[in-house]
């Protein structure tokens, strides 16, 4: 499985990311997700959300994950950008592409790593009002 994973401050290029795919012929679904940061912050207001992460952990849990998915499910590739620094409401936080013969793989493949990563690996965020 290829991986890629890159945690940034820099804002997310999906136009970029979408124009460097590269794929097999065996591939039949790709899945794409695109977190944003929402106007709400339990129930209040916000203006952005400063995120931060222990950099070298969080790469070694995120290339966990990815091996743990790679026993579950036939994922031909899965790519992974997570901001760190302040990203302002409607701006992209997350970008996740999955890569797979089918589409309830890709899909359920994408979700649990979305799920887990939430779970476990150390990235944190602060709302800014």
């Amino acid at each position: 499985m290829k991986r890629q994973l890159i945690i940034t401050a820099e804002p997310i290029d999906e136009a970029a990311l979408l124009a460097t795919r590269k794929m097999s012929d065996d591939v039949g679904a790709v899945v794409y997700f695109l977190g944003v940061v929402r106007g709400t912050e339990e129930e209040k207001p916000i203006k952005a959300i400063e995120y931060e992460a222990f950099q070298q952990m969080a790469e070694h849990q995120f290339h966990l994950l990815f091996s743990e998915m790679e026993k579950r499910w036939p994922i031909e590739s899965v790519r992974l950008v997570h901001r760190i620094g302040v990203v302002q409401v409607n701006q992209p936080s997350l970008w996740v592409e999955v890569v797979a013969p089918h589409r309830g793989e890709a899909f359920a493949a994408c979700e649990w790593l979305i799920d887990e990563m939430k779970r476990v690996v150390p990235i944190w965020k602060k709302p800014f009002a």
